[in-house]
């Protein structure tokens, strides 16, 4: 059975660097990796390719019928890397950008290949269409949130929140992303218990995942004997063991209020 996982956060949050590196555990375990980025950015897959790929969208502008290796391109451990793309700053509907390329994707007969994981990385919150559309559309069939203990990370995050109990989605838990905050993993714990959930997995804040992306690489490439290779590893594990899946509950902007003040 296919695993499949949209990242949702903050931006800015570290969800690109969650999910080429959980992406990098799985391909280097063998298994089969799909990385679409939902990003106009288009960043997610940098340190998985070693540099930026062409998108669906940028593609389509010179190439009305792209074939699959003008979309899908191979990186670390033979993860398959998809940018969608999106138009320019300024112009236009980032989230169209997703609409189009999963269509292209699904008409090409990408997620009928031989797939164990496809992970999603899903810009900021659920508020557009089209950056819902993993999860609207069923793309996905589960999501994970990374968040750290800062106020607007966890104020997105609840908003989230709120986006996948209307489409009835499945949340499988919160990755706390640490930003050294003060009461950091207390308060993302208790904020995950408040919403229904739980916190699948912690990764600390580290300059040396910082270097790897630096050299366009994940820290599983560049240092697989590092602490902090042993932390995907291990986040990696448990999303996949993990059984605890929910319809979340998302806090009142007053409850969310109270509920982050009562730490200061």
């Amino acid at each position: 059975m296919i695993k499949k996982i949209a990242i949702y956060g903050k931006g800015g949050i570290g969800k690109s660097t969650t999910v080429a590196n959980l992406s990098a555990v799985w391909g280097s375990d063998d298994l089969n990796c799909l990385v679409i980025g939902c990003d106009p950015k288009a960043d997610t897959t940098r340190t998985l390719y070693g540099s930026r790929i062409p998108t669906v969208v940028q593609t389509l502008k010179n190439n009305r019928k792209p074939e699959r290796d003008d979309l899908v391109f191979k990186g670390f451990k033979d993860i398959l890397c998809v940018e969608s793309g999106g138009p320019e700053p300024g112009v236009g509907c980032a989230g169209r950008g997703v609409i189009v390329a999963m269509k292209r994707l699904e008409n090409l007969g990408i997620f009928d290949e031989d797939l164990d994981v496809v992970l999603y990385d899903v810009l900021g919150d659920v508020v557009c269409g089209g950056f819902s559309v993993p999860l609207r559309e069923k793309y996905a069939d589960e999501v994970l949130i990374v968040t750290s203990g800062e106020y607007m990370a966890l104020y997105a995050a609840n908003n989230i929140v709120k986006g996948i109990k209307k489409l009835k989605g499945n949340l499988s838990g919160i990755v706390c992303n640490c930003r050294n905050v003060e009461n950091e993993e207390q308060i993302v714990n208790d904020f995950a218990k408040k919403i229904g959930t739980h916190v699948i997995g912690t990764i600390h804040r580290s300059n040396l995942i910082q270097d790897a992306e630096l050299d366009a690489k994940t820290v599983m490439e560049k240092y697989p004997e590092s602490k902090e290779a042993q932390e995907y590893r291990d986040l990696a594990s448990s999303i996949m063991s993990n059984e605890n899946i929910s319809t979340p509950e998302p806090m009142d902007d007053e409850e969310f209020e109270l509920f982050f003040k009562s730490y200061l």
